[in-house]
């Protein structure tokens, strides 16, 4: 409540101090009229001013919601070539970009050891097959010797010869005998030794095991290769790049809207304005963890007739999880917006009332944006202020929201955001 004007006291001090007194009763006197004059100067409606807002209709279009992952493109099928031997290399045949076919040779190693890896294993195989022969021979002899003393006992009754002659002969078969599949089996043995020198030999040339392109080559005439542990890789082959793969991340939170067959778009930074069509072959179930972002690895498929993209680029790829047609849309900054507080009630009584100091008003609640679940709730102007509409969300692209149901019309048009005072 205000204080009254002791006008005594106020004359008082400006007698004791005019000039601090009267610049503060000219403050007293002065200020309100002041405010005075700008009330009466203004018209009814600056005085009625309230705030203003920004609309925008709902309206029916095709709504498409995307996911947004990022990736590296790699060939379908991607060989890495190597050597199994040790060895010089001898000479390279390919060079990277070459285009090679299936058993085409790509380079070969110095084949000196091995060929006389070969000689000396031939030779060894003939010795052993000499030694089948002498033993075969040595078996004959012993079953004719042993058939002529069977021979000779029968004639005489078994008086000659003596039967620890029978048995030394007999023993003596069944050494040659032995001697003979010993003699076999080194046969087998150095044949065996044989064709690994000659397989040896063959892998000393290194080809091409599909029809493609040569991608890396890491190797050069004279140089030595060490395949002790595992073998190293001289080429890198890419079977076909006119039909390639795209792997991207998708985030846990997206992966429940990826599925197989989904289409899917994608650029990258080499040809920029340019976008790629492809779609999704596998998502993977199994998880991979960067920095405590958990993410799933899909495959999409890409068409690269004209070979403008190559292994190794990265791609921005843009999945479609849905598409709606003729959909009726609400903008989400509708979704957002939420009237001010309504002010307290204006003063009635003139301008003296208006100047006369009143107890504050009590705050007014604020109306909360979601009423149930799945149900949200925008405002529509209708006669200068704005109202609640209510109505079913369904899909969002993350500029406009799917209407499935409630008040909300075509054409109605949402408050989207306060934009100031209207005068």
């Amino acid at each position: 409540m205000t204080t009254p004007i002791n006008l005594a006291s106020l004359v008082e001090s400006v007698q004791s101090s005019p000039w601090k007194s009267r610049r503060r009763l000219l403050l007293l006197i002065g200020l309100p009229l002041l405010l005075l004059l700008a009330y009466l100067l203004m018209s009814p409606a600056e005085r009625n001013a309230g705030p203003g807002y920004q609309t925008e209709a709902a309206s029916q279009g095709d709504l498409t919601v995307t996911v947004s992952a990022s990736g590296t493109l790699a060939p379908t099928n991607e060989v890495e070539v190597g050597s199994e031997l040790s060895g010089t290399v001898d000479r390279v045949l390919v060079d990277v970009n070459d285009r090679v076919k299936k058993g085409q040779l790509l380079a070969r190693l110095d084949i000196a050891k091995l060929q006389d890896s070969v000689a000396k294993s031939e030779a060894n195989l003939a010795a052993a097959e000499a030694q089948v022969a002498q033993a075969r021979a040595t078996v004959s002899e012993s079953r004719a010797n042993l058939a002529r003393l069977r021979h000779v006992a029968e004639l005489s009754g078994g008086k000659v010869p003596a039967q620890s002659e029978l048995d030394t002969a007999e023993a003596t078969l069944a050494r040659a005998v032995a001697g003979e599949a010993s003699a076999r089996a080194s046969v087998a043995q150095n044949q065996a030794a044989l064709k690994s020198d000659r397989t040896n030999l063959a892998k000393a040339s290194i080809v091409s095991p599909i029809n493609g392109v040569v991608l890396t080559r890491q190797v050069e005439p004279g140089q030595t290769v060490a395949a002790s542990l595992e073998a190293p890789v001289l080429f890198t082959l890419a079977e076909d790049l006119t039909r390639m793969e795209l792997q991207v991340d998708v985030d846990e939170a997206d992966v429940g809207q990826v599925k197989e067959g989904q289409e899917a778009r994608f650029s990258v930074d080499a040809w920029p304005g340019r976008h790629y069509a492809a779609r999704i072959t596998r998502v993977n179930f199994g998880a991979t963890s960067t920095d405590q972002v958990v993410s799933y690895q899909t495959t999409l498929q890409v068409d690269n007739a004209d070979l403008s993209l190559r292994p190794g680029m990265t791609a921005n790829a843009e999945i479609v999880t849905a598409r709606v047609r003729d959909a009726l849309l609400v903008p989400n900054a509708a979704l957002r917006f939420t009237p001010p507080e309504t002010a307290a009630a204006k003063p009635s009584g003139g301008l003296l009332s208006a100047l006369l100091p009143r107890p504050p008003a009590p705050p007014e609640k604020k109306a909360g944006t979601v009423k149930a679940e799945g149900t949200q709730r925008v405002w529509v102007l209708r006669d200068g202020q704005p109202v609640p509409v209510d109505f079913q969300a369904g899909l969002s692209d993350g500029s406009h929201t799917q209407v499935l149901g409630g008040e909300l019309k075509a054409g109605m048009a949402v408050i989207t955001d306060e934009v100031g005072v209207v005068k």
